[in-house]
């Protein structure tokens, strides 16, 4: 099976485990997939699936892209993605995959947008301290120099005020606390990167490659 699905986060909520302590936890949405195109050795030069997932209308597919759903014999999706596997063979055109493939108990590694906070100074974005606030000093939320005296330019990587998240951001080894099958929901302990309703990739911890 595929290692790699698209989810959207649906929202934080608590978790009860099995001793009755109350967990941080994060409901998915798993949008299923269906296989696009499979991808051999001999033609592409490596093996995987393309997947494709969220319903689209078929007017606002580019007609190149339209033309590949069809010589596919596959509705059109929203997103195309590639998931490398060890013997492609093994799957067929059109074949769909959805939240089954994620067990309870598994870790997974899942990977999103982070929010964006827009143009912030050094203080959020850096977590650097204020200046004292009382009698005397002016600039309290200001940086202070930008390097040594002399030198006549910015350092590449100071830490400076600019545009502060809309980061790709992976979290790693998050368990999967449950799996409902029937609403293609997956509960996940802790926290995912990404606002309400972000697109999300979730990666089995084990998967190789």
């Amino acid at each position: 099976m595929p290692w790699v699905m698209l989810g959207r986060k649906v929202g934080m909520t608590q978790w009860f485990d099995g001793d009755g302590r109350a967990l941080a936890a994060t409901v998915v949405q798993v949008e299923p997939a269906v296989v696009v195109q499979i991808k051999t050795p001999e033609r592409d030069g490596y093996a995987a699936l393309q997947l494709g997932a969220g319903a689209v209308k078929e007017r606002k597919v580019p007609k190149p892209l339209l033309g590949h759903f069809k010589k596919a014999g596959v509705a059109p999706k929203r997103f195309l993605f590639e998931v490398k596997v060890p013997d492609p063979t093994k799957y067929t055109v059109g074949q769909e995959f959805g939240v089954e493939i994620f067990s309870e108990g598994e870790l997974v590694d899942v990977t999103g947008i982070s929010k964006g906070r827009g143009f912030a100074g050094t203080i959020k974005r850096w977590g650097f301290h204020t200046r004292p606030g009382s009698h005397g000093h002016k600039w309290i939320r200001r940086p202070g120099t930008a390097g040594p005296m002399g030198l006549r330019k910015v350092v590449k990587g100071k830490r400076y005020p600019g545009h502060y998240g809309a980061e790709r951001v992976t979290v790693r080894n998050l368990q999967v606390l449950a799996v409902d099958k029937e609403h293609s929901l997956l509960v996940l302990k802790g926290s995912v990167p990404g606002p309400r309703s972000g697109i999300l990739r979730i990666r089995k911890h084990d998967a190789q490659g």
